[in-house]
């Protein structure tokens, strides 16, 4: 083991010392949480757990081994990067020859500043919480995220016209307005009318969005790790369909299209792939061995398979009922999740790109990337504050871009977003919404006042019949007991003497 690895194995070691004399701690009842204390004893005791569980699942975690295999793609290689950077720019400032066209020159220029600052990324940032198939691989994605961030905000900063004209520098084709296909209309399954192919209406949805549907809500499963939240989001962004079909004619669907395509085939069957997927990733021993000390060549092609797969797991309970603040936060992850997803629609109707433009789906492919690393460290963040006291990297970079691209949105086109919603469309949401105020009043606050009064009232009723019991017991034990217990009430101790002895001494 060399040098580097010993110290990497010191920390994580370290680590997993810390993690374990905190669960003592925990386990001996002396070690804070982190949360504000709670009047009822039945709530504490579910944050004990919850600590309890959190700690002993770092523990897990820490107990994942390596057996330290250094190998050449395990180094940083800051040197050799370096030194590669900077023969590629002594090439381009003494050998090459400078053309004399501005555009190409300053889309040339712009493509090697995000090189550069790529390359400072991927060997000098922070790294996250994933460690496979490479941390390299996860530092990348991180600058990524901060040459798309960069990128919005230049837009957002443009003029309409000019923003729109801009995306013409990274394709010709772009910046001609496009008509909005509607896949509503005829909405009949079995079209008599139609005697060459009465299912016409059928054959016209199955394009290449639903393979899209079924994958991206597999993914979106892999990130959130939890039935309850996807079911809803997913049932959620169909409402938000309905509801926003009169902005966009991209929303008009028929019914069958909405709740037996998507939310039953597409989005339902990628859920449930996606839930054997982490049953069988949580069951999945996780015992690593190096490439090079794996006899056979079977085991040498399994290993490089499971290289992409998660060093450790961690499984996400969600507790969204649990308190108050891990009810707002699980809110806000689906609100955040709804944003993006129509970000995804809206953005290319305001900038005027195609639905199968290679754009949109490099957008898509980024999200898969950056949105597991956002969710693990945004349920580290909810889960453990004593030991993750800020919001990850990747989940603040990725709320920032999701915000970003809402406002380039309502700069771009407020007349869409400002047309008028149907009033039984609006009954609908300020109904769902008061529903979900009047819950959330009754769960953390009403329930918590009555549990409150319910346990002051059972113990004042109980004092009255431990203190009869004390004193109609004959027993000398009893007496004494009592006597004493009466003594410590009133504040006295024993070397003072009772109370009737003290009166003599006074008088």
């Amino acid at each position: 083991m060399t040098k580097s690895e010993s110290k990497r194995s010191g920390v994580s070691a370290g680590k997993c010392a810390s993690a374990a004399s905190a669960a003592e701690q925990v386990n001996n009842g002396s070690f804070d949480v982190g949360f504000p204390e709670p009047s009822p004893a039945a709530k504490a005791k579910v944050l004990k757990q919850t600590s309890k569980e959190s700690l002993h699942r770092r523990i897990a975690e820490c107990e994942v081994y390596d057996d330290g295999t250094n190998t050449f793609f395990w180094r940083a290689h800051t040197l050799t990067v370096l030194f590669i950077l900077t023969c590629a720019l002594v090439y381009v400032t003494l050998l090459e020859e400078t053309p004399h066209d501005t555009a190409y020159n300053t889309k040339r220029g712009i493509v090697a500043s995000i090189l550069v600052f790529l390359c400072f990324g991927v060997t000098q940032a922070k790294d996250g919480p994933f460690t496979r198939p490479h941390p390299a691989y996860w530092r990348f994605w991180l600058c990524v995220s901060v040459a798309y961030e960069l990128f919005l905000i230049f837009i957002l900063f443009q003029t309409v016209h000019d923003g729109r004209q801009f995306m013409k520098y990274i394709d010709p084709k772009l910046g001609v307005a496009l008509p909005e296909r509607d896949y509503g209309g005829n909405c009949l399954i079995y079209d008599p009318g139609n005697a060459t192919d009465p299912f016409h209406n059928l054959w016209d949805k199955m394009d290449g969005f639903v393979p899209a549907h079924f994958l991206g809500w597999y993914i979106k499963t892999l990130m959130i790790r939890d039935w309850w939240m996807c079911m809803m989001i997913s049932v959620m962004f169909e409402f938000l369909e309905y509801s926003l079909e009169h902005q966009l004619p991209n929303f008009s669907e028929c019914w069958w299209d909405h709740w037996i395509m998507d939310v039953l085939v597409c989005n339902g069957l990628g859920i449930y792939c996606g839930m054997k997927t982490l049953a069988w990733l949580s069951m999945k021993p996780y015992q690593w061995q190096g490439l090079w000390n794996i006899p056979t060549y079977k085991g040498k092609i399994k290993r490089i398979a499971f290289q992409f797969t998660p060093y450790s797991w961690a499984k996400f309970e969600w507790r969204p009922a649990s308190d108050l603040r891990r009810w707002l936060a699980v809110l806000g992850i689906i609100f955040m999740f709804l944003l993006a997803e129509l970000n995804t629609f809206y953005l290319k109707f305001v900038l005027w790109m195609p639905p199968e433009h290679y754009l949109v789906l490099l957008r898509l492919v980024f999200f898969v990337n950056v949105g597991g690393v956002a969710m693990r460290e945004i349920y580290d963040f909810m889960d453990d504050p004593k030991f993750h006291k800020k919001l990850g990297q990747q989940a603040w970079l990725v709320s920032a871009i999701t915000v970003t691209e809402f406002l380039i949105v309502v700069k771009y086109d407020p007349h869409t977003l400002m047309l008028p919603i149907p009033f039984s469309v609006m009954q609908c949401w300020f109904l769902g919404i008061f529903l979900i105020l009047i819950w959330t009043l009754w769960r953390f606050f009403i329930r918590d006042i009555t549990l409150r009064y319910k346990e002051t009232r059972r113990r004042k009723q109980e004092a009255p019949v431990d203190w009869d019991r004390q004193l109609g017991n004959g027993s000398p034990g009893a007496a004494g007991a009592a006597g004493a217990a009466g003594l410590a009430s009133s504040g006295r101790s024993k070397l003072n003497g009772s109370s009737d002895s003290l009166r003599q001494r006074k008088s």
